[in-house]
């Protein structure tokens, strides 16, 4: 999943959300470096990207997009997720997405000393942009993937995924749709494991 799925999946407190957030640029046992907040977050985020990538719905939406996108796939369908998920965010949260998404910057600023220098040199971009609520657009969706294709130098292609977007529409939506459901109860369970074990 991509950042807006992990931060929702979080759940209330503020410091395993920047746990999960952070999660990808924290390598092994380093983890143990942080509070046990922010530890239980970068675990519940290790434990949902494996959960995401074994689960069938989710190989139907790469398998999509493999024979153009190759390894890229798994990627492209992260964001993809992201951007139904901020869609159809009335479905998730009673919080209004923009109200949500202000209230997490605040907290990244809150939190900035614990960031990694990645996230600290990325994060004045995200804030600026407004990334996490862009992506209920389609537009905001194509920007997002023009800025990986550039990561890659222009390796992936995946700044031409829109077009599957739109040309599969329903069926990405249908999928993410019936995966969320599941990644919710399975983040819960998880949360409460991790907060009872750590």
């Amino acid at each position: 999943m991509n950042f807006l799925a992990h931060i929702y999946l979080s759940g209330e407190n503020d410091l395993v959300t920047i746990g999960n957030f952070i999660a990808d640029g924290i390598k092994g046992k380093d983890y143990k470096k942080f509070s046990k907040d922010a530890q239980i977050g970068i675990l519940l985020h290790r434990h949902i990207d494996t959960f995401t990538d074994a689960h069938k719905t989710v190989r139907l939406s790469t398998k999509r997009l493999h024979k153009k996108y190759g390894h890229y796939s798994g990627v492209i369908v992260d964001i993809l997720y992201d951007h139904f998920l901020a869609k159809n965010w009335s479905n998730y949260s009673k919080t209004p997405l923009d109200v949500y998404v202000e209230a997490f910057y605040d907290s990244l600023e809150k939190h900035y000393n614990i960031l990694p220098i990645r996230i600290q040199k990325m994060m004045p971009f995200m804030i600026a942009d407004n990334w996490l609520l862009s992506y209920a657009s389609i537009d905001g969706i194509s920007r997002v993937l023009e800025g990986m294709n550039r990561r890659t130098k222009n390796r992936s292609g995946m700044d031409e995924a829109v077009n599957e977007l739109e040309t599969f529409y329903t069926d990405f939506e249908k999928e993410f749709t019936s995966f969320f459901e599941e990644l919710i109860e399975f983040s819960k369970l998880k949360l409460k494991e991790l907060n009872n074990t750590l």
